[in-house]
């Protein structure tokens, strides 16, 4: 429930606290004082529009703060779903700074956004003004209205719809991309085959670009090899001045020096490797010159070939590797086109499957929302008759639409007739402003605790009413609050005279500026208040004691709720 609400700077408002409690919370205050501000405040909060202009003259900023306590275990773990931090004192604190340029909004200490706020504020509190009551005239409320009566037998079914809904939608989607005409389809079958033959036809090998790549560059420059590799022949052992001959000279001298000095004969044993090692290089050498001669159409094999592989580089994939697989894919897409006729059969065949599922889960639906507004109707028109509406009758319209939805096919509006002998009419063509306030109240009453929502807010729910009227609402606005904290705005003593917990705002001129206050009154104070109410300005010892029998006598109607 919302515990707290601290205002700062804002409009008219210094600095006030509200502290409120469970039941009914009852604000009144004289036009003009400033009870909209309250509102205003905690809209503002929850992340709704607020400009500048809101900062109260002279201040840098305004504040407005909520405090939830949360009790429910099952709403805490959905709270830690938007990552709301220090949730062990089970405390939601939001607050929001309006700053001239800039406004900043915190939940727990953790900044967040106004969209993130206003869904968190889904899980809290209900706010319900003129605004709401028109939600009534938008017809595409009502089956939401049916669907959270029934919630426990209803969403099951709703789940499982969304669920084949959603296979449902899927398989349309691969239909759609499906739909291709013969033509386009004989085209394409053409093209992939023609990519496929090209590339299969050239028997690439993985790694055959790098063997092909090295020998073109052999032969492309077997001049320059040649001319190297026979200076090299030559330096090492063609004439008398050769690497060969004067190693071998080196080692005979070294060798008969060892025969006096046997430490050089690990010298002597090198100069023998090198000796063999020049001898193995000529080998190899003169092999390769041997085998270096290439004729004329090896040379145009290798071009030809890594002209081939560069152009399907190219066409294709930038390797090999790549190639093939791109080859691999294209040879499933045509299998796939192949088999058109045969998967479309079997999609449409699954379609048809998902459409019967569809339907009979549609029908399960319409049939648990139909049972549901029965009982949701008997419970609004029982209501309605406690909040003074005479032989009223209340029901619901159903018809069935051409097409399935995550929702069913069903469409739904709300019917009434407010006179014996009246026909039954659409809700919106009907109900004038203040009836449709105590018809909302009606339909909160039936679904108070469905909506899991702790705190209802009421602004402007006695537009309109008085006497009996009022009394009824003010009874009605009692019971409700017995299941949910209500904190309810209003300017008629019937409502007020039920309050568990009763705030005043009043305005006032301190220092030659106004000021608006908020505080809590009790006894004698709610008393005097609740003759204002009743008399105006002047409070009369007549006034006084109509108001005195009016809390008692709400007092009692509440002890025989309990």
């Amino acid at each position: 429930m919302l515990t707290n609400l601290h205002v700062k700077n804002l409009a008219l408002i210094e600095e006030a606290d509200i502290n409120f409690e469970n039941g009914l919370n009852i604000i009144t205050g004289e036009t003009g004082a400033g009870k909209s501000i309250v509102l205003g405040s905690v809209n503002i909060a929850l992340g709704g529009k607020a400009s500048s202009d809101i900062i109260r003259k002279g201040c840098d900023y305004a504040l407005t703060e909520l405090i939830f306590h949360v009790e429910d275990e099952d709403k805490l773990n959905a709270l830690r779903e938007f990552d709301i931090e220090d949730l062990e004192d089970k405390d939601v604190i939001i607050s929001r700074k309006i700053m001239p340029n800039r406004s900043q909004i915190k939940v727990n200490g953790v900044t967040t956004t106004a969209s993130q706020v206003r869904q968190i504020a889904s899980l809290l509190i209900d706010i319900h003004g003129q605004h709401d009551n028109q939600l009534l005239l938008k017809e595409s409320t009502h089956l939401d209205i049916i669907d959270l009566f029934g919630e426990d037998k209803i969403m099951p079914v709703k789940r499982k719809l969304k669920s084949e809904y959603l296979k449902y939608l899927e398989i349309k989607r691969q239909l759609q991309e499906m739909d291709i005409d013969e033509e386009e389809k004989r085209r394409r079958i053409s093209f992939l085959e023609y990519e496929i033959n090209e590339i299969t036809g050239a028997e690439l090998t993985d790694g055959e670009d790098d063997e092909l790549e090295a020998r073109f560059r052999r032969m492309n420059n077997s001049q320059k090899i040649l001319s190297d590799i026979s200076s090299a022949s030559r330096m090492l052992s063609q004439g008398e001045e050769n690497a060969q001959n004067f190693v071998g000279i080196a080692e005979r001298c070294v060798a008969n020096a060892a025969v006096y000095d046997e430490t050089l004969s690990d010298v002597a044993d090198t100069l023998s490797s090198v000796a063999d090692l020049i001898s193995e290089a000529v080998r190899v050498i003169s092999d390769y010159a041997d085998k270096c001669e290439y004729d004329e159409a090896d040379y145009k094999y290798v071009t030809d070939r890594l002209d081939l592989i560069n152009s399907f580089k190219l066409k294709y994939a930038k390797t090999i590797p790549g190639i093939l697989d791109y080859c691999s894919t294209k040879q499933v897409e045509l299998d796939e086109i192949l088999r058109f006729d045969e998967k479309t059969n079997a999609l449409k065949n699954t379609l048809d499957e998902s459409c019967k599922i569809l339907e009979k889960l549609c029908c399960e639906l319409s049939d648990l929302r139909k049972e549901a507004a029965k009982d949701f109707c008997a419970s609004v028109s029982n209501s309605l008759s406690e909040l003074n509406f005479l032989n009223t009758e209340f029901d619901a319209l159903f018809e069935k639409t051409d097409r399935y939805s995550a929702n069913g096919f069903d469409e739904m509006h709300f019917m009434i007739s407010m006179n014996v002998g009246e026909d039954l009419k659409p809700l919106a063509k009907v109900a004038s402003g203040g009836e449709l306030s105590r018809i909302m109240l009606a339909i909160k009453t039936c679904i108070a605790g469905k909506d899991k929502t702790d705190t209802l807010i009421f602004d402007e729910i006695d537009a309109g009413i008085s006497g009996k009227t009022a009394q009824k609402v003010a009874e009605k606005l009692s019971q409700i609050s017995r299941n949910c904290q209500v904190i309810c705005i209003t300017h008629l003593i019937q409502i007020a005279a039920m309050a568990d917990s009763h705030f005043v705002i009043e305005k006032n001129v301190v220092d030659d500026s106004t000021v608006t206050t908020i505080s809590d009154i009790n006894n004698q104070d709610i008393i005097k208040e609740l003759a204002r109410l009743l008399g105006g300005s002047t409070i009369t010892d007549t006034s006084l004691q109509n108001a005195k029998e009016m809390k008692n006598l709400a007092q009692e109607y509440k002890d025989n709720l309990q």
